[in-house]
């Protein structure tokens, strides 16, 4: 399964980066696959429990920090799927070579 989310401190200005951050380096001490782009990080697990599990502390970091906390998460829940992060990109690729 994939899980794409965004994580937003509120209530601590506009610069929210360093907040950020902490959510990012959660999800990537984590070991599972991941990619974090301008709008979303993207990670990858084998089920609900292991991929929620690094949301919730990723979410937990940044809480830690803020007073308030805004989560937007979608999901691809496709069993037995694996290296999704980059077959799924490699598709799109190709189809546009193509």
């Amino acid at each position: 399964m994939i899980v794409a989310f965004s994580v937003t401190p509120l209530g601590v200005g506009e610069d929210v980066g360093e907040y950020v951050a902490e959510a990012v380096r959660v999800v990537r001490e984590s070991g599972l696959p991941n990619r974090t782009d301008a709008m979303f990080t993207s990670i990858e697990g084998d089920s609900w429990e292991e991929v929620m599990d690094v949301v919730r502390r990723a979410v937990a970091a940044v809480e830690e920090r803020a007073p308030r906390v805004s989560l937007v998460l979608k999901a691809d829940i496709r069993p037995g799927v694996t290296d999704g992060l980059t077959s799924k990109v490699e598709t799109v690729e190709r189809h546009l070579a193509g």
